[in-house]
């Protein structure tokens, strides 16, 4: 966004802060609908500086992927299947035991 808005000043085509913020917020896709509340309530949008409102919505992206990482780590588990085999010898049986503490 801010490369396009750059680009756009180098051409002489240049927007209010004010313009900046709203079409930012206008992009943003549904998941983040109580952020943009959130911000639309605490901010005057008149005066907030694009910096700062990227800043925010840097940190609330960053937060959600931890929150997502380790909602993801908690799901995660492993499941062991046990089972027994019988040896026909005693050697069959320590060969057996070795092969199992190697692993």
């Amino acid at each position: 966004f801010t490369t396009i808005i750059n680009s756009l000043k180098n051409l002489g085509k240049s927007y209010a802060n004010q313009e900046l913020v709203r079409k930012i917020l206008r992009c943003l896709p549904k998941s983040w609908t109580l952020k943009l509340a959130a911000i639309e309530e605490a901010k005057d949008l008149s005066t907030l500086p694009l910096e700062q409102l990227l800043g925010s919505l840097m940190t609330h992206e960053t937060t959600m992927k931890n929150h997502e990482n380790v909602e993801v780590k908690k799901k995660k588990a492993i499941a062991f299947k046990a089972s027994k085999e019988d040896s026909e010898s005693d050697e069959d049986g320590n060969v057996a035991l070795i092969t199992s503490q190697f692993k």
